[in-house]
């Protein structure tokens, strides 16, 4: 089967395909996967997925080249053989579709694991006048439609109802095994980030974009930060905000209480230190941002025991444990968001190995995600 994806790299997508790819070996079912970067650079993760046994093809040709792309892509697709074609790009798969036409893949399917469908084109009006077109190509060609969250299908569907068997929810499953290793030094931890011993940190992971939401967390912080002195924020994430909260961070007089961490690979140390998870993420629908498509970082918060304030924009499927989450809206202002954390840190500790066997009981266990994988691709068969 083939993967076509936009490049093996830190994508979460990305991330989920080669846990998956790991998580062959560890069951005893070994996978016959190539994977399609339609970007012509050699991805991050190239070789980590060759080593794994996957071929890695990257796109000869630009995907702004339309024809010189399909015309590449559909000589890859002929020459393969392939009894499945799994798109990875949302509305963008309709292009993937379209060059598959008439080769007879048995299974041809579009995941969709975004809310915002979004076109890339520089062209605000050119995006909004392909999603439609792109989104319809999707529903009509392919023989599946896969979402990761319930929400993510049923924006994608737009009303339509889920055909029985072809439109499907499949969740991520996530490794839970760093959750099991001893947990991270403190005192290492706290020296590294600059931190005093009496720090209570609020955590924030994500991409440093605006719809994330990370300056609002600098508010939040600027609320409670004269009641609560010992309380710093640690924010975990590359983007083109990251200097914007360095510089607000000091017109508000809080850089001694703010780390910016850049792009980190020990995100999960970092939810097993911090006493708050803080997801933001903006609440309103646009053209071109919608809600989370899930939040899986929201899932690993909990795997780490993690109490976790979060915005209306998280999908309920993301939610395993409630009792470690408080969701509220944005609109109810940073003030009121101050609160809830000043009043969840002053509440007990959660318990960890709970809210980790929830998880593992859970369809986002690394055994169910990749069981619900392998089944996903040989419905064909039955």
């Amino acid at each position: 089967m083939i993967h076509i994806v936009e490049s093996l790299d830190v994508g979460a997508v990305e991330s989920w395909l080669l846990r998956m790819l790991e998580a062959s070996r560890t069951f005893g079912e070994p996978l016959d996967w190539t994977f399609y970067s339609v970007l012509p650079r050699s991805g991050r993760f190239d070789e980590r997925a060759r080593a794994l046994g996957a071929k890695v093809i990257n796109s000869p040709v630009e995907l702004d080249d339309k024809v010189g792309f399909v015309r590449k892509l559909r000589a890859t697709l002929r020459d393969g053989g392939y009894d499945v074609m799994h798109c990875h790009h949302d509305v963008v798969s309709a292009v993937y579709l379209v060059a598959s036409t008439g080769l007879g893949i048995p299974l041809r399917i579009v995941h969709v694991h975004n809310a915002d469908l979004h076109v890339p084109t520089g062209s605000a009006i050119k995006s909004a006048l392909l999603r439609e077109p792109m989104r319809q190509i999707c529903m009509r060609m392919a023989d599946r439609i896969v979402g990761i969250s319930r929400y993510t299908l049923d924006n994608f569907l737009r009303g339509r109802a889920p055909r029985a068997g072809r439109d499907l929810v499949l969740y991520y499953g996530i490794a839970t095994a760093p959750f099991h290793t001893a947990p991270p030094d403190e005192h290492a931890m706290r020296a590294s980030l600059g931190l005093p011993e009496s720090a209570r940190v609020l955590l924030f992971a994500g991409r440093m974009v605006s719809y994330k939401n990370p300056l609002f967390v600098l508010e939040v912080l600027a609320s409670i930060a004269s009641a609560e002195p010992n309380v710093y924020a640690v924010f975990a994430g590359a983007g083109p905000l990251e200097s914007e909260l360095r510089n607000r961070a000091r017109e508000l007089g809080l850089s001694d209480r703010v780390r910016v961490l850049g792009w980190r690979d020990d995100t999960v140390a970092l939810m097993r230190f911090a006493d708050l998870f803080i997801f933001a993420r903006i609440e309103e629908v646009s053209a071109d941002v919608g809600r989370e498509g899930l939040g899986l970082v929201v899932v690993e918060a909990q795997a780490a025991g993690l109490m976790s304030l979060l915005s209306r924009a998280i999908p309920d499927d993301a939610i395993v444990a409630p009792e470690l989450c408080e969701v509220r809206s944005l609109a109810d202002g940073s003030a009121e968001w101050g609160m809830s954390v000043r009043r969840m840190l002053a509440g007990p500790r959660p318990d960890r190995a709970a809210a980790l066997a929830a998880i593992e009981r859970s369809p986002f266990s690394l055994e169910a995600g990749f069981r619900n994988l392998i089944a996903l691709h040989h419905l064909h068969h039955q």
